[in-house]
């Protein structure tokens, strides 16, 4: 089955997830975070880039999912947000990779069942999909979140498409 990647894109922290998904089921291949270190923008949007980068070429995915930027009071933090989105979609997009779109609402609704639900929430449920030992770091579950969502509504897509 498909090789998912999951990003949870963020200017100082890009969370990522990988797994794949034999039918409703997820097995968990690997997670952690890309962290850019204190300097300018471009340097940041650079170690983004160069981690996606890396991540296509050791993974393999065959799809990526990405969240969407939500709307931030602070205009300054959501242009930043939707730079280092752009970065890790083009770092992908140099692959020729399929990349789906997923609201932070729709993450949480796929993984957790309320489109509203906490950090924690969702955190707890990915460590149960997915069977953890332990509770991945916000940003990691995010990300595997992002591809739970992905394989979900890639399963049912293809429910749909067979009727």
């Amino acid at each position: 089955m498909p090789v998912i990647l999951g990003i949870d894109p963020g200017s100082n922290i890009t969370g990522f997830g990988v797994i794949d998904a034999v039918g409703n089921k997820y097995n968990y291949i690997a997670s952690g975070c890309i962290r850019a270190t204190k300097g300018s923008l471009g340097t940041q949007l650079r170690e983004i880039f160069d981690g996606i980068s890396e991540l296509v070429k050791t993974y393999h995915p065959e799809e990526v999912a990405i969240e969407q930027v939500f709307i931030h009071a602070n205009v300054n933090s959501a242009l930043k947000l939707g730079q280092a989105r752009g970065v890790a979609i083009v770092a992908v997009a140099e692959e020729n990779i399929k990349i789906a779109e997923y609201s932070a609402r729709q993450v949480k609704q796929a993984v957790v069942g309320y489109g509203n639900a906490e950090k924690a929430q969702v955190q707890h449920m990915v460590k149960l999909l997915l069977k953890l030992k332990d509770k991945p770091q916000a940003d990691e579950a995010d990300a595997l979140a992002v591809a739970i969502c992905h394989a979900n509504s890639r399963r049912l897509s293809q429910s749909i498409a067979r009727r």
